[in-house]
């Protein structure tokens, strides 16, 4: 069979070759990593030039295949050159091949001798455009591939230019902030301001980004609110004179408390420290800042032994001694 798969994709015509990938396509994986030998991306990527959408699908799904689990076929394809036409059909008039194409561009992704290759192509840009066009799963793919790509610091650049920011933080202000594309969104800005100074100020300074940031605090999923308190712990540290009280105004303490109580581990940590930078001590003496500090934290040590959800009663006495903390 393999013999006839190869024969076929390298000599067949186009009904030949559309069904040589669809059969490539449900072998083992042994027999997929034979095929890979014989330099069958070769016509597989021919193939994705044709008119013929079911060619082009048929050939998008035999490259997926091949990739799967193979570091070393994720850069052969990179390698045979498919990066242009995967760009072009980033833009194809069918739905189906553009998300193929982008789940492909997902999976090569992956491979970190691909990431540079794949960013200098122009894709980072196209990709960006996606956050928020297309289908869901277009938007997830999209996004996890951009997050694939963050994680080289000189690829950065190119990501804070394509103006994804922005993107992400828009798509978050009208999504359901617990819906698993905000999820993916705001880790991957968290990421990328984490790793940019200017992509930092930039995601700051647009316009209701905080007021973005408190509400997914308030309403997103437990990895979503530690993505967006880290964002705005970041904030807070760049500048805490100009973003103390513009944080404080959004209404971030009943979201930051809970989430200091019942948040993931790192989330808990972060919300107390954002506490803790929230307070105002320039009127104190540093004697004085250090017990405010210590109560603060008796505080959070105490509803972490309660185990417990707090009360809106316990809230507002809370927020009442912070805010005596504060004046």
């Amino acid at each position: 069979m393999e013999k006839g798969v190869v024969e076929s994709l390298w000599n067949g015509n186009i009904e030949t070759q559309i069904q040589a990938a669809m059969q490539l396509c449900r072998l083992c994986r042994k027999q997929r990593h034979n095929l890979a030998e014989t330099g069958v991306m070769v016509p597989l990527i021919s193939m994705l030039y044709s008119e013929n959408y079911e060619a082009i699908e048929a050939a998008l799904c035999a490259l997926l295949s091949l990739s799967f689990g193979s570091e070393r076929n994720k850069i052969r394809i990179i390698q045979s050159e498919a990066l242009p036409i995967f760009l072009s059909l980033l833009h194809s008039q069918s739905q189906t091949v553009a998300q193929l194409t982008i789940a492909a561009m997902l999976i090569l992704s992956s491979c970190k001798a691909n990431k540079v290759a794949i960013a200098s192509s122009g894709a980072v840009q196209v990709l960006a455009e996606f956050v928020n066009w297309g289908s869901t799963q277009s938007q997830l793919d999209a996004i996890a591939t951009l997050h694939n790509l963050s994680t080289c610091q000189e690829i950065i650049p190119l990501i804070v230019s394509s103006g994804v920011i922005l993107s992400l933080l828009e798509l978050i202000h009208i999504s359901v902030k617990s819906s698993p594309l905000v999820e993916k969104a705001i880790g991957l800005l968290e990421n990328i301001v984490f790793s940019s100074e200017s992509a930092l100020c930039e995601a700051a300074s647009a316009g209701g980004a905080i007021g973005i940031l408190v509400e997914t605090i308030e309403d997103g999923s437990l990895l979503g609110k530690e993505h967006a308190v880290g964002i705005l712990l970041l904030i807070c540290k760049s500048c805490r004179e100009k973003y103390r009280g513009l944080i404080l105004r959004e209404g971030v303490m009943p979201g930051l408390l809970q989430l200091s109580m019942d948040g993931t581990q790192r989330a808990k940590s972060m919300a107390r420290e954002l506490l803790l930078l929230l307070r105002d001590c320039s009127n104190y003496s540093s004697r004085r800042r250090q017990i405010n500090r210590e109560l603060i934290e008796q505080i959070m040590e105490e509803i972490d032994a309660e185990g417990e959800e707090l009360t809106d009663t316990t809230f507002r006495l809370v927020e009442e001694m912070i805010a005596k903390l504060n004046s």
